[in-house]
């Protein structure tokens, strides 16, 4: 199994793309441990575990360095290693720009950049040649923005050139980075967005996005980790500082009438 014996981190693993990734990972014989701040950690855990798969997870707000570092030290003491890092965790409050407070700024920021930043400080000196690091940024921002996206369109197009700029300063140490830009997948976040919306009926506006994809249908959480897993692999042992996009061919129209 091309991950076997592999130590991987997954941030905001417990639910979402990044359960997608953390089981896809287990898949192909990784240790994984996820670092998150939900609610939902521990059931993820043991459901993981009641199904036979090597899980650890900690409690963690990647907005804490301290928090961070005890958990990363925790992690060696027991594995030794750290092979895989993917930098999943993320936020999207959809708020116009100029209705978007201090706080909403800073809480995109904190999170998807900064949070991003922390981990990644904190794992680094522990990687040997052959690591990988995966970043999830997203078509948005980097690619298409709609109205309300601002703060988090932002963060997004900092994780990439975030990825380029940590691919550059790492590539002499035998480590890999590269940043993976989903468009619409199914998660929690989408769901919560069609909640969100002004429609009754929420699985209509799921439907209603599906329909604007060329392939008819939003990503599952497990195309997204296989994609994961592929970078993470020595399969892509010659990849770094590059973006990934997958989205069904959401950005491939070029207006809004192909089609019709």
């Amino acid at each position: 199994m091309k991950l076997q014996n592999k130590v991987a981190i997954v941030t905001g693993g417990a639910m979402g793309n990044g359960l997608g990734i953390v089981k896809v990972f287990l898949k192909y014989g990784a240790k994984v441990i996820i670092f998150d701040y939900s609610e939902k950690l521990n059931d993820t855990i043991h459901a993981l575990k009641d199904e036979g798969y090597e899980v650890d997870g900690y409690l963690v707000d990647i907005r804490d360095s301290k928090k961070i570092s005890d958990a990363v030290n925790k992690v060696i003491e027991k594995y030794h290693q750290i092979n895989i890092l993917v930098n999943n965790a993320g936020v999207a409050k959809l708020t116009p720009f100029l209705e978007t407070t201090d706080e909403i700024r800073d809480f995109h920021f904190d999170i998807n950049i900064k949070g991003t930043w922390n981990v990644s400080k904190a794992v680094v000196p522990y990687m040997k040649e052959g690591s990988a690091i995966v970043n999830l940024s997203s078509v948005t921002g980097t690619m298409v923005a709609d109205t309300g996206e601002v703060a988090y369109a932002t963060t997004k197009a900092a994780i990439l050139g975030f990825t380029k700029g940590l691919a550059a300063e790492v590539v002499n140490q035998g480590i890999r980075v590269n940043a993976i830009l989903p468009g619409y997948i199914m998660t929690p976040m989408v769901e919560g967005i069609a909640k969100d919306s002004d429609s009754s009926n929420p699985a209509s506006v799921v439907e209603g996005i599906a329909k604007g994809i060329p392939m008819k249908r939003l990503g599952t959480i497990e195309e997204l980790g296989e994609l994961a897993a592929f970078l993470a692999s020595n399969e892509a042992s010659y990849l770094t500082g590059q973006s990934y996009v997958i989205d069904g061919g959401s950005t491939l129209p070029e207006t809004m009438s192909v089609g019709v």
